[in-house]
C-alpha cells in the first residue's frame, strides 16, 4: 500500500474553490438557458441548479480513486455543475431531451434504470452531459470543469431519487432484510405505476380536447352558414338549413365500456359527420344515469349533434336540458340563443344571450350574435353597441369589423 500516491485534501480544496465563484454565475446562465429552452411546454417543467459542495465533491472524488487505475489520470467528476429537469409527465422527457440536444453541446446521453427487468424497480433519470457553452466561459472565464451533467425526470421519480439518497446512498447503514427491502420497492413500483396512470391520463384528455376542438369547429361553422348569410346576402331563403345525408343509427355499444370510453367514441362519430350515430352514444350514456354534471354535459352534446342534422326544436329541448341540471352553463345559454336565431325566435334569442352574458360577460361571440339579433328587429344603436363590445375584446374578429362597417352606413355615421 506504501506506493499509493494518496490525495492531498488542501491542494483540491484549493483547486476547487478557485473555479468557485465561476461555477456559480456558470450553472444561473445555464438554467437560465435551459429554463427559456423548456418553456414551450405548456407542463412548464421545473429546473434546478446546483453546483456540488467540495465535501461531495471530496467524497466523490475518494469512491472513484478506489475504482481508478493506478497511473492515469485523476478520476474526473462530470457533475461539478448539475441541472435538474423535472418534468410533470412521461411524454415531456423525451420532448425536453430534444430540446436540450438542440440548445446544447450533448457529449454523452445515459439512461438509468433502463436495464431493469420488468421484475425490478430503482432509480430512474435521463442524464446527459453537455459541454460548457463556450459563450458562458468566454464571458466568465474557466471554471475548472468542461462539462456539465443535466438530469431529467418525472415529478415521481424526482420525490423517488431524493428519498432514496437519504435512505440508501447517503446512509452509514441500510436495510438488509426482505421484509424492508420489499416495502422499498413496493414505494418505487407504486410511483411508477402512477406516473404510468397520470400518462394514460393526459393521453386521453389531449385525445379528447383535440376531438371537443374539432366539434366546436363544426359547430360554429354550422353557426355561420346557418344565420351569417342572412345578414350579409339578399338571396338567402330565410333559415335555410344546413342538409346532411342520413346516417344508419348504429345498435348501442356494450355497458361494459366507460364513460370516457363513451363520450371519446361519440366526439369521434361527431366530428365525422355521423351524427346519428354521436347521438346514439350520447343516449346511451344519459340511460348509464352519471351524476348532474355529467348530464348537463352530455345533453349540451347531444342538442349540438341535433342542431348538426338541422333538429332545432330536439336541440332547443337539450339545451334546455342541460340548463335544468347546471343552470350557470353560459354556453348552454348561448348555443340555445343560436338555435332560436336560427328560427327566428328573436325575442327568445335575445334573452338566452343575454342570460349567457350575465354569467360570463367576457363572451366576444356572443355579443356580436346578440347584436345581429338586434340589427334583424331594426334595433341599430343596440346592434352598434353589441359589436363595438364584441370588437373590444377581439379586434381581429373579421365578421364583427364587417358588421360595424354595416351598421355605421345604416346609422349614417
Amino acid at each position: 500500500m506504501s506506493h499509493i500516491k494518496l490525495p492531498d485534501q488542501n491542494t483540491l480544496r484549493n483547486h476547487y474553490e478557485q473555479y468557485a465563484s465561476v461555477r456559480a454565475f456558470i450553472v444561473k446562465d445555464i438554467e437560465t438557458r435551459i429554463e427559456k429552452t423548456v418553456a414551450v411546454l405548456a407542463s412548464r417543467p421545473t429546473v434546478k441548479g446546483r453546483v456540488k459542495n467540495f465535501e461531495s465533491y471530496y467524497k466523490k472524488y475518494i469512491k472513484l480513486l478506489n475504482h481508478h487505475v493506478a497511473g492515469s489520470n485523476p478520476p474526473l467528476i462530470t457533475d461539478l455543475i448539475g441541472i435538474r429537469i423535472v418534468c410533470p409527465f412521461f411524454d415531456d422527457l423525451t420532448t425536453v431531451e430534444g430540446l436540450i440536444k438542440k440548445a446544447f453541446e450533448v457529449i454523452e446521453v445515459e439512461r438509468k434504470g433502463s436495464s431493469h427487468s420488468f421484475k425490478e424497480f430503482g432509480y430512474e433519470s435521463t442524464h446527459l452531459l453537455i459541454g460548457i457553452p463556450e459563450d458562458m466561459t468566454e464571458k466568465w472565464g474557466p471554471c475548472g470543469c468542461e462539462v456539465a451533467e443535466i438530469q431529467i425526470r418525472t415529478i415521481l421519480q424526482d420525490a423517488w431519487a431524493e428519498v432514496e439518497h437519504e435512505l440508501v446512498y447517503k446512509a452509514e447503514f441500510t436495510p438488509f432484510d426482505e421484509p424492508m427491502k420489499r416495502k422499498l420497492a413496493a414505494i418505487n413500483a407504486s410511483l411508477s405505476l402512477a406516473d404510468t396512470i397520470f400518462q394514460e391520463i393526459r393521453t386521453y384528455q389531449r385525445q379528447l380536447n383535440a376531438e371537443l376542438g374539432k366539434r366546436r369547429d363544426s359547430f360554429f361553422k354550422k353557426i355561420e352558414e346557418s344565420t351569417d348569410a342572412l345578414l350579409f346576402t339578399d338571396d338567402t331563403p330565410e333559415n335555410a338549413p344546413l342538409e346532411l345525408p342520413a346516417v344508419p343509427l348504429l345498435p348501442p355499444v356494450s355497458a361494459r365500456k366507460s364513460i370516457d370510453d363513451q363520450l371519446l367514441n361519440a366526439l369521434y362519430a361527431h366530428n365525422r359527420g355521423q351524427f346519428n350515430e354521436a347521438i346514439a352514444f350520447y343516449t346511451h350514456i344519459l340511460a348509464m344515469d352519471p351524476d348532474n354534471t355529467i348530464k348537463s354535459l352530455i345533453y349540451k352534446h347531444r342538442g349540438m349533434a341535433h342542431f348538426a342534422r338541422s333538429h332545432y326544436e330536439a336541440a332547443i329541448d337539450d339545451f334546455t336540458q342541460s340548463l335544468e341540471l347546471d343552470p350557470k352553463s353560459y354556453k348552454a345559454f348561448y348555443y340555445r340563443g343560436v338555435v332560436q336565431a336560427v328560427l327566428q325566435c328573436f325575442t327568445q334569442a335575445i334573452d338566452d344571450f343575454t342570460s349567457s352574458l350575465d354569467i360570463n360577460p367576457y363572451q366576444a361571440f356572443c355579443r356580436y350574435r346578440r347584436g345581429l339579433i338586434y340589427y334583424h328587429i331594426d334595433d341599430y344603436p343596440q346592434a352598434l353597441a353589441d359589436c363595438e363590445a364584441a370588437l373590444a375584446l377581439d379586434p381581429n374578429a373579421e365578421p364583427a369589423r364587417k358588421f360595424k362597417v354595416l351598421l355605421l352606413d345604416k346609422l349614417k355615421m
